[in-house]
């Protein structure tokens, strides 16, 4: 088969990490036109637009999307592109798995578990407003619809990746209305699965010790979308960082896949980027399209070089000496 998708370069590093995401995809013999399109801070200096509407079309013609790191220009009134394309195509699952890897020393080892967000609602609906001088209020929205289909969506993955079980997380003991709604959903949908997939439930302070003291004990999590935010991050710190973790937004029709890490201006154009996360989430969206042996193969061959621990083949941020290309290059010739 053949695929045509969009690749949003990014700005900072993006370019480099997407085009050698792009580079490393091809070399798996895999037929994509790649439509490479235009969004983030640098487009908005050129056309005036964070996001064109070409871009938008051409993302609504390929339903799917390869994205590296954007930059959302700070104070100019622009609203955050990735807010914008989850309203825009109802990406309501954001899915990060979080693995440990070879070659990279961390506190944990054995850690691999799956952060699932709901990414449309809480409060990231953006529904703030001034009551008075001086006091603001923003509200949290949650909706039966959502938490229902995020919910799903957990036990969904849980079944296709052939895991044990989901863990919501929430302060339902606090926000009764709003949090109590999402656990009973939770709730809800893990009863259709009972004696088939684990399930069991923490309020968010004690999810946050829990993971700190021994995330192997978790497996699929599911929360709202601040919680999400703020786990998934954490989490990405369990096992070397935002560099080392690919991330992807999930809709019914679109779906985006990006590395979750920032655009770093400062090392943009010196060959120092490291493209780990965007070939991971790269290799994410091979899977998504059902091109799965292509996406064991990249996955093997990074995972080898990383564990070889040459330093001339690997970036800084994960111990080497090399530069974007050295990585690229050792993950091609293992390819």
């Amino acid at each position: 088969m053949s695929y045509t998708i969009s690749l949003l370069n990014g700005d900072g590093i993006g370019p480099e990490v997407a085009q050698a995401a792009k580079k490393v995809i091809d070399a798996t013999g895999i037929k994509i036109d790649w439509i490479e399109v235009e969004a983030g801070a640098a487009c908005a200096e050129k056309t005036g637009e964070l996001i064109p509407q070409k871009t938008l079309d051409t993302i609504d013609q390929t339903k799917i999307a390869l994205k590296g790191p954007i930059t959302t220009p700070v104070g100019k009134g622009f609203k955050s592109l990735n807010v914008t394309l989850r309203q825009k195509y109802q990406l309501f699952a954001s899915v990060r798995p979080v693995k440990s890897i070879p070659g990279i020393k961390t506190r944990f080892e054995n850690v691999d578990l799956v952060v699932v967000r709901e990414n449309t609602e809480g409060l990231y609906a953006g529904l703030e407003h001034e009551v008075s001088p001086g006091v603001m209020v923003s509200m949290k929205v949650a909706t039966e619809k959502a938490c229902l289909r995020i919910s799903q969506y957990a036990f969904d993955y849980v079944i296709a990746n052939n895991r044990s079980k989901v863990t919501a997380f929430h302060k339902a003991n606090i926000m009764k209305l709003t949090d109590g709604l999402f656990a009973a959903c939770a709730k809800r949908i893990s009863e259709k699965y009972t004696g088939k997939i684990g399930y069991s439930d923490l309020i968010i302070d004690n999810a946050c010790m829990q993971l700190v003291k021994d995330p192997t004990q978790f497996d699929v999590l599911v929360m709202e979308n601040l919680y999400g935010d703020l786990i998934s991050d954490l989490c990405a710190g369990l096992v070397g960082g935002l560099g080392v973790v690919p991330g992807a937004n999930i809709g019914q029709h679109h779906a985006i896949f990006e590395a979750v890490h920032g655009s770093a201006p400062d090392i943009a154009g010196k060959g120092l980027a490291n493209p780990l996360a965007c070939i991971m989430s790269g290799v994410m969206m091979l899977r998504h399209i059902n091109e799965g042996k292509a996406a064991d193969r990249i996955e093997k061959a990074y995972n080898y070089i990383l564990e070889e621990h040459n330093p001339e083949n690997l970036t800084r941020d994960i111990g080497g000496t090399g530069t974007t290309k050295s990585f690229v290059d050792a993950v091609l010739k293992k390819l």
